[in-house]
């Protein structure tokens, strides 16, 4: 045997092989089998070329990513690794080999595609993969090459807006118009920030006497599904674990039998953006420094092919790619503004300063046995910055950040800064921090934490506070528990809301009643949940109120920055993101919140919501082609607002019918998170859930918004969904003996 293929009831792929090398070649060739069409996606983007095939509403991405150097980056990073680490190098290669494999399966014709079942229960173990991917046929596209850095480019690309630089385009964009204050008003979690829950309960409070870690990453709800449920066994280790497709091994979320881990996002800053000023000469650009000397900036042009619409003709757009002591110019060039303003923006981030995408961590948690070795193993961890959590099977405990920070002024941190003023280079990088468990747990919600010497903005605390909460209310918890903490939807944050209309006078009857049947709630937005309707419609006129009033609507027009950059400036989803410390600050620069409030109480009386939160609060997933025969849903669907565009450097949004009634929203555990004041719809929540079990690995469980398969068509397309929305698990088997063989690859 070199290597074999099994699957479980839900089409999950179990992977054995006699070697660290076969089984990486396994990994890549039945990711390809079940994702081609998602890895060709990710490749596409990370080499800034998927407007070939996706359009103009691509170009916008592409340019980013070619002007930001993410594919010139992975290269770095790749020659790095041959020449520091050549058994992960080889490794990395060997999934790219697979992959290669699995992609030229692709290139077959595609079979017809048959409904979509969505049991609630398993089906038998069937194979996931078909001939094509139908994307291949509708775009025309024919599965390319993977070289060996091209996962380096995928991972890069998936997480280049993950710390979210453009919150500090946004700070100085308020700032402007408001005053410094401004920005510690509008400081939160906001739409364009992934998060997660996480949460590790030592042997002291569980009913085995072993730990438990359970939780669940908040991302952009995507079809196929940014995590991958695999299983990877060989001599030297046999792991479990959730992973990112196109990247080899197990990176985020894995438990190897005898300790498990599991991250958050740390919501550190970790990247710089510099105004430049720039000039051109007659052999090329230059860039002013802070030495106050013109310096010779690199300078080079591309093209990038931009598919017609409808199958019209496309065109050729020439992109200028200019980097500067700094970092990549991202935005703008010499020309500036017609003021004479510094238009050109470069940015600075720590693969391009250092050739190290941390890639040398993988192969070492996954031969991890204990807490002490995943603890070493990511001392070489890069990015993105994590707040991670393990336990192993001899009590051994873990809770630290993991990743590359690096040591500026604080000014860096807060907003774009001059590139020719001193003072703002890096000097070096920042120790990760530790912390223990209090009372013998360990909350992770993106709150403030062990990470925040390192950030700037962090969630509001409301999903620690009440996962805290929920935990203490118990003294031993079991596996099986767990489920009941990822489904909370106690909304903490409508606190703020609700104490500011408590107090009202002179409102009509219809706006009393509504106000005190508010007060009279329970606070949890669930799906069949009026009240909750009711709440919502009320945040949604308030925030609108807000965005327009005079003081504020100024804020609404952006500056010009690239069109990705986008979703992170617009007024309306600010508002509603930050509207409990709005309702709370002191003064709101002389607005009457109190007229505001009226006036939107008055509103939803006079047009109350006919039905549930569920009816409007809906699952938008992003799918890189709208999905021509979406999954049929029961409920009748109302008029709601249309979807925000979720593709915060995704790609082009594709316009997704609503999908299944959701229970939660943004500040929930149940994160399922709607843009308030924009629309109801979800396109952001969890992107898996988990429960790893130290007492014994077949006790955790898990599971996905969709299925294990990327394939239209395929029975293991979406049979996860309803577990997804009941907010049940599946059994986590690794035992080959309960699998069925698919193939030995």
């Amino acid at each position: 045997m070199s290597a074999e293929t099994y699957r479980d009831a839900w089409g999950i792929p179990h992977l054995r092989a006699d070697s660290v090398q076969e089984l990486a070649r396994a990994q890549g060739r039945v990711t390809a089998r079940d994702r081609a069409w998602q890895l060709e996606v990710e490749r596409h983007r990370a080499e800034g070329t998927s407007a070939s095939f996706l359009g103009p509403g691509a170009l916008s991405w592409d340019r980013l990513a070619r002007r930001a150097r993410l594919a010139d980056t992975a290269r770095r990073c790749q020659a790095a690794l041959e020449a520091k680490d050549p058994e992960t190098a080889a490794w990395v290669r060997a999934y790219v080999d697979g992959v290669n494999e699995g992609l030229s399966e692709a290139e077959r014709p595609a079979t017809p595609a048959t409904s979509t079942p969505t049991p609630a229960t398993p089906t038998a173990a069937t194979s996931t993969s078909q001939a094509a991917a139908p994307e291949f046929t509708r775009t025309g596209l024919t599965p390319g090459r993977w070289e060996p850095w091209t996962p380096l480019a995928v991972w890069l690309a998936t997480h280049i807006l993950f710390a979210g630089f453009p919150a500090k385009l946004w700070r100085e964009h308020i700032t402007s118009h408001l005053g410094p204050d401004a920005a510690g008003l509008f400081a939160t979690d906001g739409p364009g920030t992934a998060g997660s829950n996480g949460w590790l309960v030592s042997g002291d409070r569980t009913t085995t006497g072993h730990a438990l870690i359970a939780g669940d990453p908040h991302r952009w709800i995507e079809e196929p599904g940014v995590y991958q449920q695999i299983h990877l066994s060989c001599p030297e280790f046999d792991v479990v674990g959730l992973a990112v497709p196109g990247i080899p091994g197990i990176a985020h979320f894995g438990h190897t039998g005898t300790v498990a881990w599991a991250i958050t996002n740390a919501m550190s800053d970790y990247q710089d953006l510099y105004h430049e000023r720039l000039r051109r000469t007659g052999a090329g650009v230059e860039a002013l420094g802070p030495d106050g000397t013109w310096h010779r900036a690199a300078r080079h042009t591309e093209l990038i092919t931009v598919a017609g619409e409808k199958g019209t003709e496309g065109e050729t757009v020439e992109v200028e790619v200019i980097e500067t002591d700094r970092g990549p110019v991202i935005a703008g060039g010499p020309e500036g503004l017609d003021d004479g303003t510094p238009a050109a923006l470069s940015l600075r981030y720590p693969p391009r300063v250092t050739a190290d995408l941390g890639f040398g961590a993988l192969l070492p948690l996954l031969r991890a046995r204990r807490v002490a070795d995943v603890d070493r193993a990511l001392d070489a961890w890069a990015e993105p910055v994590n707040v991670v959590q393990a336990a192993d099977t001899e009590g051994g405990l873990l809770h630290r950040v993991a990743g590359r920070v690096p040591v500026r002024a604080e000014a860096n941190r807060l907003r774009p800064v001059p590139a020719w003023e001193p003072g703002h280079a890096w000097d070096g990088w920042h120790t990760p921090p530790r912390a223990g468990l209090t009372d013998g747990v360990a909350v992770m919600a993106n709150q403030r934490g062990p990470a925040t010497p390192l950030g700037i903005e962090f969630a509001p605390p409301h999903r620690a506070d009440r996962i805290t909460e929920l935990l203490a209310g118990r003294e031993r918890w079991s596996a099986g528990d767990m489920p009941a903490i990822h489904t909370d939807t106690r909304l903490g944050s409508a606190a703020a809301l609700l104490d500011r209309i408590a107090p009202l006078t002179g409102l009509t009857p219809g706006a009393a009643a509504l106000r005190d049947r508010l007060l009279a709630w329970d606070r949890h937005m669930d799906a069949d949940s009026a009240d909750a309707a009711h709440y919502a419609a009320l945040r949604t006129a308030v925030v609108r109120r807000l965005a327009a009033h005079p003081v504020l609507a100024p804020a609404s027009v952006p500056p010009a920055h690239p069109e990705v950059l986008q979703p992170w400036l617009a007024l309306v989803p600010r508002v509603g993101h930050a509207l409990e410390h709005l309702l709370r600050a002191e003064d709101l620069y002389g607005i009457d919140r109190a007229a505001v409030l009226r006036a939107a109480l008055e509103e939803v009386a006079a047009r109350p919501p006919a039905g549930t939160w569920g009816d409007t609060h809906r699952l938008a997933a992003w799918r890189a082609l709208p999905d021509p025969t979406p999954a049929p849903d029961p409920t009748p669907t109302p008029a709601a607002d249309p979807a925000p565009d979720p593709n915060s450097g995704l790609g082009p949004a594709s316009a997704p019918a609503p999908g299944p009634r959701l229970s939660g929203d943004h500040d929930c555990v149940l994160c399922t998170s709607p843009v308030p004041g924009v629309t109801d719809l979800a396109a952001r929540g969890p992107a898996a859930r988990y429960v790893w079990d130290l007492a014994d690995r077949s006790g955790s469980r898990w599971a996905v918004p969709h299925g294990a398969s990327g394939i239209p068509g395929s029975p293991h397309h979406r049979d996860q969904q309803p577990l997804w929305l009941a907010g049940e698990l599946a059994p986590v088997v690794t035992d080959f003996d309960q699998l069925t063989k698919e193939s030995d690859v």
